[in-house]
């Protein structure tokens, strides 16, 4: 998965609209290739992303689970510490092979 592209499902306070648009967003340009569609390109890539953020603000308002809510702050903290884990390997990677 596209590591700018948030789980929205189940968290407290519930995912906003704008946060929808946001990865919209980063999945239009994911799959376009751009992050600046040209002029001639611009209505399509808008057009595009209203689609994507209504189909996922409708995936999201039909969604059932059992599972209580999560924390945005804790799901940061652990996104943090996978971060931070990945460096370490990196480190050891590049001094092991040096």
């Amino acid at each position: 998965m596209c590591r700018n592209i948030r789980v929205l499902h189940n968290f407290e306070p519930p995912t906003t609209d704008d946060e929808v648009r946001e990865a919209a967003l980063q999945f239009v340009r994911k799959v376009s290739g751009s992050t600046h569609p040209s002029r001639a390109n611009t209505d399509a890539f808008e057009q595009a992303i209203d689609e994507i953020a209504a189909a996922t603000r409708r995936l999201l308002d039909g969604l059932v689970t059992n599972a209580p809510p999560k924390s945005r702050e804790v799901e940061a903290i652990k996104g943090r510490q996978r971060h931070e884990k990945r460096m370490e390997r990196e480190v050891r990677i590049r001094t092991a092979s040096a």
